[in-house]
């Protein structure tokens, strides 16, 4: 079963163009400092954003079968490394309306059952090969 599908195009430069099986179309790229024409998020950007929607339609997902009022849902996220240590994600979890301690902590342990949590913390394999039906005949 395909969970998702998106194509990405570049011809030049760092600059992409991402295509998903749905139609959405966006952009990534280097920042100018890194050799890129910061047309685009940054690849790792673009991770993280796809943990916070995943994390926000997660839990209002969740709240909205419990009728819980959650207001606005935020999600800010960084992406760290401290020497020569591991990359780690710092998730910070908002709300607009007040919301009780058990709340709260059902709330964080579901963030860390959302799909995208789950498929980065277990380190989804990558298989890659080589598509050479686009190479141009010799």
């Amino acid at each position: 079963m395909i969970l998702a599908n998106a194509a990405v195009t570049g011809s030049h430069g760092y600059a992409q163009r991402i295509v998903t099986t749905a139609g959405h179309e966006f952009a990534a790229d280097e920042p100018e400092r890194r050799g890129g024409t910061n047309t685009g998020a940054a690849p790792f950007d673009l991770m993280l954003g796809s943990l916070g929607a995943c994390t926000a339609i997660t839990l209002r997902m969740y709240a909205d079968r419990k009728a819980w009022k959650l207001g606005t849902i935020g999600v800010e996220l960084r992406l760290l490394k401290e020497g020569e240590g591991p990359l780690r994600i710092e998730r910070k979890i908002s709300v607009s309306e007040e919301i009780d301690e058990d709340q709260q902590s059902k709330l964080l342990e579901i963030a860390d059952k959302t799909p995208v949590s789950k498929a980065l913390g277990a380190g989804v394999p990558i298989q890659t090969v080589f598509d050479t039906s686009t190479q141009p005949a010799r």
